[in-house]
């Protein structure tokens, strides 16, 4: 007979192929958002993703104070000696204090004040997806470091009961062998079998110390001491391949900040040509008073205002490199759009295909493990009569290990392939109801378009599973064999 576990895990692939898009909701599925919500909160990357952010909110602030005016206090008390030859008395000494206030104001800077501005805002809003980018990742770790966990106790269980089952078996041929009514090679395969269980086990738990460990590292503390696991559900996933990848494109916070970085490196060359080929020309006025102020004789104050235009007219060359430098760097920033939106692609498209891939193999794989278990039965009753050999119980047994191991990852990876593409069309956060980081005092950018930036070199290429045989063609093909084969004897 079937195991409970393995009977429920069929039942809930099974409700997911009929039920609606509503899938179930169970006591892990609590764990899991908690998990995720943890390290949304504590996470060191997204911590640093949101610090990066509020670093480029001050530094639009920063490029915004160019166009204001610029006040500086001066204050000074010296002497000064001067030596001419020409007058008499030769040398000359003089003490002098004072105190000015001047203030400058650019006039005209061919608007590389203004470009900065709107480097420094294409910057920020990058920084702000990459936030979005951070937390989506992070609950996506979290989430597979839960499902790790629980995959990891199942097939920790599952060698437990494996080790059990050889050494049951290595006791009975032992107590056979003692008895003079067994073979001791049998008691030798037994052994070796026993010792392979054992081996197994080992690895099992180690492989649990390893996600363990992964699961604090993400979501900040030990797993709890019981987690249960969460059933199948494609809620919010999309309905076909194309519309996973159209979506995941259009939502993908990657893809929007390589876009805005792209921005700012235009925003970067427009200002660098400005500085390079026109002049600037500022206001300036000052005002000071003191003794001998300035270093002139009975001089108490001095006032000016002028406006000054400062034209460079060469530079050995920089600026004209300096220009070829951000071209190149907006061709690059182009190249990074276009590579993030075929990663974008691939990603959502290969998830979205495990949804559907692990779904057909947990079908196979149970009608797997059901046949193994009623063959391992047979074995088993047909070893305590003398009909079978003990090589042939054991390999049933370990046969039955390896399938029941299958089933267990395949459906741990069917969760994770749905979680992936839930975080692929940035749903997932929404889907577990999650909350981001406190971003108080920024403004998220409402109404982001990529508009004429959109990817260029990104060919939609979407399918829902490579042209393979039917099955039916391939039953056909089997079915010719077995009318080809000779008639047993």
């Amino acid at each position: 007979m079937m195991s409970y576990s393995i009977r429920a895990s069929v039942l809930a692939v099974a409700a997911l192929l009929a039920c609606s898009a509503q899938g179930q909701t169970t006591g892990g599925t609590d764990a899991l958002r908690s998990a995720a919500q943890k390290a949304i909160a504590a996470n060191p990357e997204v911590s640093a993703r949101l610090n990066a952010l509020r670093a480029s909110s001050a530094a639009v602030d920063i490029s915004r104070g160019g166009l204001r005016p610029k006040i500086d206090l001066e204050a000074s008390a010296g002497r000064t000696e001067d030596r001419i030859t020409t007058r008499t008395p030769e040398g000359e000494s003089l003490s002098r204090s004072g105190a000015a206030l001047s203030l400058s104001q650019i006039l005209w800077d061919a608007n590389v004040i203004r470009s900065d501005i709107q480097r420094a805002g294409h910057e920020q809003r990058a920084r702000w997806f990459e936030f979005l980018d951070a937390t989506e990742s992070t609950a996506l770790e979290a989430v597979r470091a839960h499902h790790d966990v629980v995959r990891q106790r199942a097939l920790v269980a599952l060698a437990e009961d494996n080790y059990v089952q050889h050494r049951y078996a290595a006791t009975q041929i032992g107590s056979r062998v003692r008895a003079g009514v067994g073979r001791g090679v049998d008691l030798e395969q037994a052994n070796a079998r026993l010792a392979l269980a054992e081996s197994n086990l080992t690895a099992e738990t180690a492989n649990l110390h390893d996600v363990t460990a992964r699961y604090a590292r993400i979501v900040g503390e030990l797993p709890p001491a019981r987690l249960a696991k969460t059933a199948p559900s494609n809620a919010g996933l999309p309905a076909s391949a194309g519309e996973a990848v159209n979506v995941a494109v259009q939502a993908s916070p990657a893809v929007s900040a390589a876009i805005e970085n792209l921005r700012a490196a235009r925003a970067t060359t427009k200002g660098r040509e400005g500085a390079a080929w026109q002049p600037k020309v500022e206001a300036r006025l000052r005002a000071g008073a003191g003794r001998n102020f300035d270093g002139v004789p009975d001089q108490k104050r001095d006032t000016s205002a002028e406006v000054v235009l400062n034209w460079n007219l060469y530079n050995g060359g920089s600026d004209q490199a300096r220009i070829r430098q951000a071209a190149d760097t907006v061709n690059q920033a182009a190249d990074l759009r276009d590579k993030a939106c075929r990663d974008t692609r691939q990603i959502a498209a290969i998830a979205f295909n495990d949804t559907r891939k692990y779904i057909e193999q947990l079908e196979a794989l149970d009608r797997n493990v059901l046949a193994i278990e009623k063959a391992r039965d047979a074995y088993r009753q047909q070893f305590d009569i003398g009909q079978r050999s003990l090589l042939d119980l054991l390999n049933a047994e370990n046969e039955l290990f390896t399938s029941r191991r299958a089933y267990a990852n395949a459906e741990a990876d069917l969760l994770l392939a749905q979680a992936r593409t839930l975080a692929a069309t940035q749903r997932l956060t929404t889907q577990l109801g999650l909350t981001r980081m406190e971003t108080a005092g920024i403004e998220s950018p409402a109404g982001w378009s990529a508009a004429e930036d959109a990817p260029t070199r990104c060919p939609v290429l979407a399918y829902d599973a490579p042209n393979t045989t039917p099955r039916s063609e391939l039953d056909q093909r089997a079915q010719r064999l077995i009318q080809q084969a000779p008639a047993p004897r």
